[in-house]
């Protein structure tokens, strides 16, 4: 799993600057403390630095082509999810999501 947070570099050319250079020190071990469904296919996410999200799922999971995927339109299945290692995830790995997409609501 991705679990590290580094600073976007969306939409950046390829001159190198010295302020662009992760260090350490920018860089955090991202993981998921808690998750909580609040409805449906919503999930309450609250990582390892703080920050939580309220992350709907439902139009990821519906507009997938991929069947292995969508059967998580069932709710029971979609309520089955567990953190594993920090990782927000369902039976053996079967869907899962990087942290750092999930932290920054890209998924």
């Amino acid at each position: 799993m991705d679990r590290l947070l580094h600073p976007s570099s969306a939409g950046s050319i390829a001159t190198h600057h010295d302020e662009d250079q992760v260090t350490p020190a920018e860089t955090e071990v991202l993981e998921i403390a808690s998750a909580e469904r609040l409805s449906g296919y919503t999930l309450k996410l609250k990582f390892s630095d703080g920050t939580e999200r309220v992350i709907d799922f439902e139009p990821f999971l519906r507009t997938s082509r991929n069947p292995a995927i969508r059967a998580y339109l069932d709710p029971e299945k979609f309520s089955e999810f567990r953190l594993e290692y920090g990782d927000l995830v369902w039976d053996d790995y079967e869907l899962c999501f990087p942290n750092a997409d999930l932290y920054e609501g890209r998924f």
